[in-house]
C-alpha cells in the first residue's frame, strides 16, 4: 500500500524548504517539529550526509477534532513531511498520505477526517513547484 507521495523541485534545498512551510501555512498547518538528520548524523555519528529534514506538521484544528474522535490518534501525529536535498541543486519533496496511516485507528470518523487532511495535504503538495 502506497503511503506518501513525492516530486523534485528544481531549487535547492533551503528555496524548497520555505515553499513548503509557506504551502503548509496557507491551508492552516504549520510545522510543530522540525527533525534535521544531517545535523544528527553528524553530532551522534560523527557521519556527514545531505540536507535531511522531517517537518511535523499539524493543523490544529483537525488535530483536535481527531482526538475527539480517537484519543490515541495523536501516536500517528502530527503529519511528516520531507525535504531532501538531492544534491544536484534540486530537492525532494514527500508527504504522507493520511487515510494510510489512520485507518489504523479502525474508527470510521477518523477515516473520514483522513479525507479531508488528504485534500488539504494534496492541495499544498500540488501549489509546491
Amino acid at each position: 500500500m502506497k503511503y506518501y507521495y513525492s516530486k523534485d523541485i528544481k531549487k535547492d534545498f533551503l528555496s524548497t524548504e520555505i515553499l513548503v512551510n509557506d504551502a503548509l501555512m496557507n491551508i492552516g498547518f504549520g510545522v510543530l517539529t522540525e527533525i534535521n538528520m544531517r545535523d544528527a548524523f553528524k553530532s551522534k555519528l560523527d557521519m556527514e550526509y545531505r540536507n535531511y529534514k522531517i517537518l511535523g506538521a499539524c493543523n490544529p484544528k483537525l488535530a483536535h477534532q481527531a482526538l475527539q474522535d480517537e484519543k490515541m490518534i495523536t501516536i500517528l501525529m502530527p503529519c511528516n513531511i520531507l525535504v531532501i536535498d538531492n544534491e544536484d541543486n534540486t530537492s525532494k519533496i514527500a508527504f504522507p498520505i493520511a487515510k494510510s496511516q489512520l485507518k489504523l485507528a479502525g474508527n470510521q470518523d477518523s477515516i473520514k477526517l483522513s479525507e479531508k487532511v488528504d485534500s488539504l495535504l494534496k492541495s499544498a503538495f500540488e501549489s509546491i513547484n
